[in-house]
């Protein structure tokens, strides 16, 4: 072959190719819709969402309860963390039934249902007994443990009535019972009105349309005839309206629906129009943490029942926002473990758990937002008071326990491994196998030549 001068071989011509056709863009905003809709129908996104959702309310309210009650505290001459030590304590109690509640079998949780029922029975009939019970806002609804530390039964009633509902419904529905309608009936709601008699005897109206729209919830999810749903609807739709035209304060809150400025006389709107005053002057992003000029003095219970107004004032609308997209995520998650279960017992509870936290969370934020009466009922996970902390926790530790008992959710946590050791099969002594760290620089040292150094 001829060479060139240099000796070397004559450059070959480049042949020019046409381009490759380059695939087709795809929309960026589809392609993270896709990525989003993959996420959310993954085996563990209920019990992440109920996990975090839960925590992160609870640690924001924990924030929020010591911005809202400082002031009052200093009124009452405590120190200025008082309410926030006690409901830490609450939340750290809290966490820890969440946990057992978690890790607890369903056979347990059902075994649990009739001793819970019986406790919180005698707990809210003993409230009624003279020198035991005491009342708190005119409603008597407390038992004194002494100090400053108080238990208010009626909201034990609420996990009581949805552990044993749940269990009653699901071995009905074993037996093909629930077609009947006396067997729907009883004595499921003869239970439920002697739960709502014992409430209302101390007249806290608000907790029991909490139960009323629990013991609904659980007849819809047993699949009652509409027939039978008017029916019972109809009778506490009339027992309510009695027990509201037959109470002047509660008539007072009717009136003050949409109220915008304080009226004088029997109808005393003060707290709710100071509680849209709060959300008014927040704006977008709130006037800062700790900024609030309502709560000094300004909106009664500021760090209770109205804790959603002083974030509304605090941290604007970004902040409410915020809490209501978890709630809101929170009770999609509870409705995707009832949906998705095959397990009738585990259908009831999770249902009745989701309808106890959203409506509480609905009536609270509409009492503050000036589009529903003022029922006196707290923010779940988020107001002050130990005694809707610890049951509302311990709910949430079972919808926990019913999202990792999915057979989906069962397998993916079964496929996790430890990050820093994995169990080898066949191996030497106990069947532990290398580090990770210590197996990857042997393949390395293995991939070297031999001269390499």
């Amino acid at each position: 072959m001829p060479g060139s001068r240099t000796g070397r071989p004559p450059a070959q011509r480049r042949v020019s190719r046409p381009p490759a056709p380059r695939a087709p863009r795809e929309n960026p905003l589809i392609t993270l819709y896709h990525r989003a809709r993959r996420a959310w129908d993954r085996p563990l996104t209920a019990y992440y969402l109920i996990l975090g959702g839960s925590l992160l309310i609870t640690g924001l309210g924990l924030v929020m309860v010591y911005s809202a009650s400082q002031i009052t505290a200093l009124q009452m001459s405590l120190p200025g963390s008082f309410f926030f030590r006690k409901q830490f304590l609450a939340a750290a109690i809290g966490t820890v039934l969440l946990l057992v509640a978690s890790r607890m079998p369903v056979k347990l949780h059902r075994a649990l249902a009739y001793p819970i029922l019986a406790g919180a029975v005698f707990l809210m009939a003993l409230v009624q007994v003279p020198g035991i019970g005491m009342a708190v806002n005119g409603n008597q609804n407390w038992i004194s443990l002494g100090g400053s530390f108080q238990i208010q039964p009626s909201e034990f009633g609420k996990l009581a009535l949805v552990l044993w509902s749940a269990d009653l419904l699901a071995r009905k529905q074993d037996k093909k019972l629930l077609t009947q309608w006396k067997h729907m009936l009883v004595p499921l709601v003869p239970v439920s009105f002697l739960l709502l008699g014992l409430i209302m005897l101390g007249g806290d109206m608000g907790t029991a349309i909490i139960l009323t729209a629990i013991l609904f919830g659980l007849l819809w999810l047993a699949g009652a005839p509409t027939r039978l749903f008017a029916g019972v609807l109809s009778v506490a739709a009339l027992i309510g309206v009695i027990l509201i035209k037959t109470s002047p304060n509660r008539m007072a809150r009717l009136a003050c629906i949409g109220a915008t400025e304080p009226r004088s006389g029997a109808a005393d709107c003060w707290q709710a129009v100071h509680g849209i005053y709060a959300l008014a002057s927040g704006g977008i992003f709130g006037s800062g943490l700790g900024a609030s000029v309502e709560k000094w003095g300004q909106l009664p219970e500021a760090h209770t029942d109205f804790i959603f107004a002083v974030t509304g004032e605090e941290l604007g609308l970004a902040g409410t926002l915020s809490v209501l997209a978890l709630f809101a995520a929170l009770g999609y998650a509870g409705i995707r473990v009832a949906g998705r279960t095959e397990d009738p017992f585990v259908r009831y509870a999770a249902g009745g758990v989701t309808t106890w936290i959203t409506a509480q969370a609905v009536i609270n934020v509409g009492a503050v937002l000036g589009l529903l009466p003022i029922a006196g009922v707290p923010l779940p996970l988020f107001s002050y008071g130990g005694s809707a902390l610890l049951p509302t926790m311990f709910a949430i530790g079972l919808l926990i326990a019913f999202a990792r008992d999915e057979p989906a959710a069962r397998a993916a946590l079964a496929m996790r491994q430890p990050r820093f050791g994995r169990k080898r099969a066949g191996g030497p002594g106990l069947g532990r196998g290398p580090r990770r760290w210590n197996t990857m620089r042997r393949r390395a040292s293995a991939a070297r030549s031999s001269g390499e150094r």
